[in-house]
């Protein structure tokens, strides 16, 4: 797997910021899974999969304890490579 830099959406910036005051001891695992999914988005121990109905076309992966990451893979058309664009982060239900 090729290493793709990650892209932060204002969105996902709010959503990090309002998490993690609720949920300070996630920051580290949530670290090192942006790392991780930095390195190889489909590394096993992220769970990265698919999503379906008003996500569909995108993916999310797992940051620890009921924390998931929505992103999608998207392609760098000037630098002929791509990009995870980090849509939201958040508990299963304030995600989905």
């Amino acid at each position: 797997m090729t290493k793709r830099n990650l892209v932060l959406s204002k969105p996902f910036q709010r959503a990090y910021k309002r998490f993690v005051i609720k949920n300070p001891l996630l920051k580290s695992a949530i670290g090192e899974s942006l790392l991780k999914l930095e390195e190889n988005a489909f590394a096993p121990g992220l769970k990265t999969h698919k999503l379906s109905g008003n996500l569909y076309g995108y993916f999310a992966c797992t940051c620890g304890y009921d924390c998931r990451i929505v992103f999608s893979i998207e392609k760098n058309s000037k630098l002929k490579g791509e990009f995870i664009l980090l849509i939201d982060i958040g508990t299963h239900d304030e995600v989905y």
